[in-house]
């Protein structure tokens, strides 16, 4: 366990914040975005549903004063690994969005790198819990 930096809580709470309104986005407003980015229903809903669980586990998190480790780097991982997945799938040629559709996952892709680096950043500031 660590004791979760300012900056760490805040830079989850920022993730949690905007994974939440892309969850109730996509979840809820699939097919309206499948339209307006070209991108598949299933794919938009599926995400939305996804990032329901992941909004809760980040936004306990970032309510924690003292945090398991293992969780947060789960979640700098995580960011990492959805950076590259966004930017691969566009590469891919398995989905063909409209320019909309590309810049919104190329735009969610950055701010998802930004909140891995800052998470990680914040991990670093964190402290150490000591057992007593």
């Amino acid at each position: 366990m660590i004791d979760a930096s300012t900056f760490l809580r805040r830079a989850l709470l920022a993730d949690a914040i905007f994974s939440g309104v892309a969850a109730l986005g996509f979840a809820f407003g699939a097919s309206a975005f499948a339209a307006l980015f070209n991108l598949p229903e299933a794919l938009l809903r599926e995400t939305g549903l996804f990032l329901i669980a992941y909004t809760a586990l980040v936004a306990w998190l970032a309510s924690r004063t003292t945090v398991a480790k293992a969780l947060v780097l789960l979640v700098v991982v995580g960011n990492a690994a959805w950076t590259v997945g966004s930017i691969a799938l566009l590469l891919s040629g398995t989905v063909s969005p409209n320019i909309a559709g590309e810049l919104m996952v190329v735009a969610q892709a950055i701010a998802t790198g930004v909140f891995a680096e800052l998470q990680y950043v914040g991990l670093r500031k964190s402290g150490r819990v000591v057992a007593a």
